[in-house]
């Protein structure tokens, strides 16, 4: 994993110690973004380049599956358990419904990222709005009373982030009289905390109070079979197609200068080989971002366990409102 065991690079080493020659890379991210699917490319391509004696060419072959937001099999994974929140609404509900046209509305909320990734070229939100596009098209439509939008959520900082934000679009479905929604997160797999926590204490608290009465979560994929089914059919594929390596991934995904985006550096050379002095420099970057990624992690773990403990959000606490 990227910010906690097993760590890539201890995966690897136990890759090794089981004689293993060949990878099949599936991050497990739907859609391609550099600060996803790419941050976990790099740091292979990183390991491959100063390890070239374990993972060179004659020693270790791979391909990559970079994104897989399209795949059949996933989009009605997907649609299969937001129909079944779709039909979770009872008359009662359905009656409550401000808006005359659409007695249910589906939020899509995927993770953010900087609007300057997709400035530079991050497919990532072209990805979000065609996977979104294709779940939506195997779901009941307006005809039928059931309305879909998309927000973004997670952002930290102050730059600006892909919009509209979720935070931003709950008050507003609530002033449109909206009382019946499903939300999807719809770049997550499975549960975490920016789905138990997140999306199921604070968006929740922050649709209630704008005045949405009936919420629903659709849950992650987490072990849905046929999300299994079709992720155990991908590696299979990848097996009998043409192979694509971390570097070619990378490029193909607008990712091989990766500085224009977040200043980290880039690298040389058919996966990575040739770039070792760049490396050791990008190892030191790596591993103040894992840090970055801990303190984070541990910081949002303190809020559960002060919400828990005190019975109020923290933003509750501090005297923060949305109003």
């Amino acid at each position: 994993m990227r910010y906690w065991h097993p760590f890539t690079e201890e995966a690897l080493d136990q890759i090794r110690k089981d004689n293993i020659n060949a990878l099949v890379i599936l991050p497990l991210y739907p859609q391609f973004s550099i600060s996803t699917s790419g941050s976990s490319l790099r740091i292979l391509q990183e390991q491959f380049a100063k390890n070239t004696q374990h993972y060179g060419p004659d020693k270790m072959v791979h391909t990559v599956v970079p994104s897989w937001y399209d795949r059949p099999g996933y989009v009605k994974a997907m649609a299969d358990l937001i129909k079944k929140e779709l039909d979770s609404f009872t008359p009662a509900e359905l009656a409550e419904a401000g808006d005359a046209k659409c007695a249910r509305h589906v939020l899509f909320s995927a993770h953010g990222v900087p609007a300057s990734y997709i400035e530079a070229g991050d497919p990532y939100q072209r990805q979000i709005r065609e996977c979104v596009d294709k779940i939506s098209a195997a779901l009941p439509g307006v005809s039928e009373g059931v309305q879909v939008h998309l927000s973004y959520q997670s952002r930290v900082g102050p730059i600006e982030w892909l919009r509209p934000y979720t935070d931003d679009v709950l008050p507003q479905l609530g002033q449109q009289g909206v009382k019946n929604l499903v939300v999807v997160p719809i770049s997550f797999v499975s549960e975490h905390i920016e789905t138990l926590e997140e999306i199921d204490i604070e968006y929740r608290e922050l649709a209630v109070e704008s005045g949405i009465e009936n919420w629903r979560r659709c849950p992650a994929l987490n072990t849905d079979k046929t999300f299994i089914a079709d992720m155990a059919d991908m590696v299979a594929e990848a097996l009998s197609q043409p192979s694509q390596t971390v570097t070619e991934a990378c490029i193909a995904n607008n990712c091989g200068d990766v500085e224009q985006f977040d200043q980290r550096l880039g690298f040389t050379g058919v996966q990575g080989v040739g770039a070792e002095a760049d490396l050791r420099v990008a190892g030191r970057l790596h591993d103040k971002e894992r840090i970055n990624g801990r303190v984070a992690i541990f910081g949002l773990l303190a809020t559960i366990l002060i919400e828990l403990t005190t019975g109020q959000s923290l933003t509750d606490i501090l005297g923060i409102s949305f109003n």
